[in-house]
């Protein structure tokens, strides 16, 4: 099996991350794997040796010329899959695909299967180029069982949308060597450490961490917040720590290369999302052995077992959650239980191993399947 991977972002999150452990692990059960990524992005910087590596990068999302050149390398490489990773990644795939539809009816080839990954608790755009480039997918592999009902929701036929839950790699995330935040960040030696990683974009919902920070501190003075992360809410996120007098309380020390051991030198994890898909720091957070205080969003209680691995409150709700934060931190005992239930439950069904496998198995049935670009040329996006 081949399988052609797109990712088309210049910067580093989550999602590429997820990328980067699909097709290394595709590599290391033994199939063939080529990425297509932006030319100066982290996912290319980070990539192993080895690997099939293309660059190219769309100037939108609906640009020819990038989709002629990923023509002739699918043309070039004939995977067997082409897994698309984000939108854009679509649209350049579909484009590719039926612009190459009139060379593989010549030649008759079948067309390789078109896949787009969904991590993101997002409506589909109601636009006619939407409807148009999800029309060209095969499957769907969405990251929770939340996104795969609002996919159903938006229309998509339910025998095209599989759920995979997203994995990570917890050998390696046991060997990373724990941060010592206090020292790192002057704090105070004894101070509880709440962390949260995550970009500052509205739908992470730090605004409301803060505001629960804000309750907690009068309960805990020395109670210490730690959010990590860059985006476009940074100088309004800084402005509402100001305006609550909690500068020595919430840090925003920005992006960091050593978010897992940091992590490790939390007491706990707080989530506050209004939106998520699945959520892979907490996974990351579970691994860290880190008990969990969540929002009730998107594929998160998939994730977040209530009362077992961490406490679940509703979005947008600073009141719960800072009560759940300052249950956790009055409460070792319960810190430590949720910690290592958690670890327990990553280990049995959020391994990138696992994760690999599910998406390998995905690749062979559809393999063996007709797929939507085999139409006609000129009844294909129809």
């Amino acid at each position: 099996m081949f399988s052609l991977h797109i990712d088309t972002a210049r910067t580093w999150r989550g999602g590429q991350n997820q990328v980067l452990l699909t097709v290394n692990g595709l590599r290391a059960i033994g199939q063939r794997a080529a990425l297509v990524a932006h030319p100066g992005g982290e996912l290319r910087k980070r990539a192993e040796e080895g690997l099939d590596l293309i660059p190219i990068a769309p100037r939108s999302e609906v640009d020819l010329s990038a989709a002629w050149r990923l023509a002739r390398v699918i043309r070039r490489l004939a995977p067997d899959v082409i897994h698309a990773h984000d939108p854009h990644g679509v649209a350049m795939a579909g484009m590719a695909l039926s612009l190459g539809a009139a060379a593989r009816w010549k030649e008759r080839r079948k067309a390789p299967a078109l896949v787009a990954s969904r991590r993101v608790d997002f409506h589909l755009k109601a636009n006619s180029f939407s409807r148009w480039k999800y029309r060209q997918v095969d499957a769907f592999v969405t990251a929770s069982g939340a996104i795969r009902e609002m996919l159903i929701g938006d229309g998509v036929q339910p025998d095209r949308v599989v759920t995979v839950h997203e994995g990570i790699d917890v050998d390696h995330i046991d060997a990373v060597t724990a941060v010592n935040v206090h020292e790192a960040l002057w704090l105070p030696h004894h101070a509880p450490l709440i962390g949260n990683v995550a970009a500052l974009v509205p739908h992470k919902g730090q605004r409301y961490l803060i505001e629960a920070a804000h309750l907690v501190v009068h309960k805990i003075p020395d109670a210490r917040f730690v959010i990590l992360g860059e985006g476009e809410l940074r100088a309004h996120l800084e402005h509402l720590v100001r305006e609550h007098h909690l500068e020595k309380h919430v840090l925003l020390p920005g992006f960091r290369t050593d978010v897992v051991g940091c992590i490790k030198g939390f007491d706990f994890f707080v989530m506050s999302s209004v939106t998520e898909g699945l959520g892979t720091s907490l996974l990351d957070a579970m691994a860290c052995r880190k008990a969990i205080v969540a929002t009730r969003a998107g594929g998160i209680p998939e994730v977040v077992d209530n009362g077992q691995t961490g406490l679940l409150v509703e979005p947008r709700d600073p009141e719960q959650m800072a009560e759940a934060i300052v249950r956790l931190v009055e409460d070792q005992a319960l810190r430590t239980r949720m910690a290592d239930a958690g670890y327990a439950r990553v280990r049995q069904r959020f391994t990138v191993e696992r994760m690999v496998a599910e998406t390998a198995r995905v690749y062979r049935r559809l393999a063996a399947a007709p797929h939507l670009a085999d139409a006609p040329p000129e009844s294909t996006g129809q």
